[in-house]
């Protein structure tokens, strides 16, 4: 079977429309409202986004093959995850806080974010996984341009916590081919207690909406790695905080039934986690077990086989 993908940007970048749309989308630095957070920070002028404290330039974290992501992503070359520092959330049990809260990483410029992306792409990475994407959507286009003029083909990731502005998303439509997005939470009360972000779900459901608008249902190529589509993770909370039900009755009837959904395990508390005692412990085997059952009830019939709902 011939597989005849190319990643969306290329079609940008033949027309002569990528570099313009990464220009427009630098200049809405100058008031930023790219993000949920809609800050209007001057990130042009050396001043830093409200929250993400970030200015003109994306700070790195980090840049390798990662071989622990989905296996429709992760393949047997890896996902070319490029970690960004500092974030539009502030979750109080966050596991990368040193990256999230304390931004440890190096500013780069998009001729450099561009050599990374690139230098992924040398090592046989499958894809170019963005991870902690949402306040530096300008920059990352600036960089997509730069990189398909040299020879960029690998398809876009944009890995994200899902506060993410629509009218951001909206830059990246031709853009992106992959989005993996988190649904926290079904509940936006739980949202502000633990991530500090009011009408999340709220927010989460406008930009869910959009991204599948713009990528549909995942799709996977003959070679078991995603090529375009939405892909959806929620980690399960202990004591029911992410609003589980919720969050499948969401996506089952209003995004598809056939939406991938990856239910996690992973939760740990982490970081700040025992300044809340009811999340300040691991889900047990009858949560997880749980919410399984809530994504099965509600409709969602593609569970990642390595998620809660395995088997």
């Amino acid at each position: 079977m011939t597989d005849a993908f190319e990643p969306a940007y290329l079609a940008l970048q033949r027309r002569g429309a990528l570099a313009a749309r990464a220009a427009d989308a630098v200049a809405r630095l100058a008031s930023c409202d790219l993000c949920a957070r809609s800050c209007r920070a001057d990130r042009i002028a050396r001043t830093v986004g409200a929250v993400c404290r970030t200015g003109r330039h994306a700070v790195v974290s980090s840049s390798f093959a990662h071989h622990g992501e989905e296996r429709c992503l992760s393949g047997t070359r890896g996902s070319g995850t490029i970690f960004f520092a500092f974030c539009n959330l502030q979750c109080a049990f966050c596991q990368n806080w040193d990256l999230s809260w304390k931004g440890d990483g190096d500013a780069v410029t998009g001729e450099e974010l561009a050599g990374l992306m690139l230098e992924l792409q040398r090592q046989g990475c499958h894809n170019v996984n963005l991870v902690s994407p949402s306040h530096v959507v300008p920059q990352i286009l600036e960089a997509v341009a730069i990189a398909a003029a040299r020879g960029l083909r690998l398809p876009l990731v944009f890995n994200t916590g899902g506060y993410d502005g629509e009218e951001g998303l909206r830059l990246l439509d031709g853009v992106v081919d992959v989005y993996l997005a988190d649904l926290k939470y079904g509940d936006s009360a739980e949202a502000v207690r633990y991530s500090r972000a009011p009408g999340y779900f709220e927010v989460a459901k406008t930009a869910l909406r959009e991204m599948h608008r713009q990528v549909g249902d995942l799709v996977v190529g003959p070679d078991g790695i995603a090529r375009r589509g939405l892909l959806v993770r929620h980690l399960v909370l202990p004591g029911g905080h992410a609003g589980t039900e919720a969050a499948m009755r969401f996506l089952a009837e209003e995004i598809s039934p056939r939406t991938y959904v990856n239910l996690m395990d992973q939760y740990r508390p982490c970081y700040r986690a025992a300044e809340h005692p009811e999340i300040d412990r691991r889900p047990s085997g009858a949560e997880l077990r749980a919410a399984a059952g809530a994504a099965i009830r509600a409709g969602i019939t593609r569970l990642d086989p390595d998620g809660v709902g395995a088997g």
